[in-house]
Parts: structure tokens; sequence; C-alpha cells
């Protein structure tokens, strides 16, 4: 098993049909790739918004990110422009560290990498 130790795990809860822009604009920052799912979100906004009563949609994207911890910054900032973080409602984004991660690891890259079973980087 290789393990994996400078790695974060970048998350966005954003407005739904959100999730493909932001996506691109992080792998375009150099994500490899995200998982996407579907959440209901509530919070201290009711469902209504202003004075002219506009519903706020409520149907959320969940959007996991693995980085290397040398990319996440850079990455984070992306989704924040993309996802339009700066507007009030718009979704919320964190980082969080990986104390260790696993996954397949082809021969040759970690070959390339120095890495080997029971290895850690």
């Amino acid at each position: 098993m290789i393990v994996l130790t400078d790695a974060v795990l970048i998350t966005a809860i954003v407005q739904r049909g959100s999730a493909d822009a932001v996506v691109q604009a992080a792998q375009e920052a150099g994500s490899q790739g995200a998982t996407i799912f579907y959440a209901h979100g509530t919070g201290i906004r009711q469902k209504r918004l202003g004075i002219l009563g506009l519903m706020v949609n409520t149907e959320k994207e969940v959007i996991y990110i693995v980085a290397p911890e040398d990319q996440a910054d850079l990455i984070f900032e992306r989704i924040f422009v993309t996802a339009k973080l700066d507007t009030p409602g718009m979704g919320i984004l964190w980082m969080t560290h990986l104390e260790k991660m696993a996954t397949y690891v082809p021969r040759e890259i970690a070959a390339r990498f120095g890495l080997h079973a029971d290895a850690k980087k």
C-alpha cells in the first residue's frame, strides 16, 4: 500500500447547477477530478429572501476534490471565484488536511516519484 500524506480535501457546497463550471475551473487549476452529489440545504435564511419574498433555492451541489497541498490554494481560489462565493447565499467552501490517504497508484508513476509499497510521501 502506498500512503500519501501531503493531500487536502476541498469541499464546496454551491448552488444547484453550478458544480460543472466549478469543477471545470478546478481542473484548469490542476485538480485531477471531483466527486459531486446533491443535497438539500437550510440555514439562517428562510426560504424567502428580500422585500419581494423571492424564493431561495435550497437544492445544493456538494463537491469533493482531493488535491496535493502545493496546488490546493490555487484550486481553492478558483472555486471561490467561479462559484461566486463572495455573494450572500451562494454557498460555502473549506479545506481539510488529510492525515493520510491511499489509492491505486500505477507502478510506473510510483517509480517516477520513488514510491513503493508501505512508502510515505
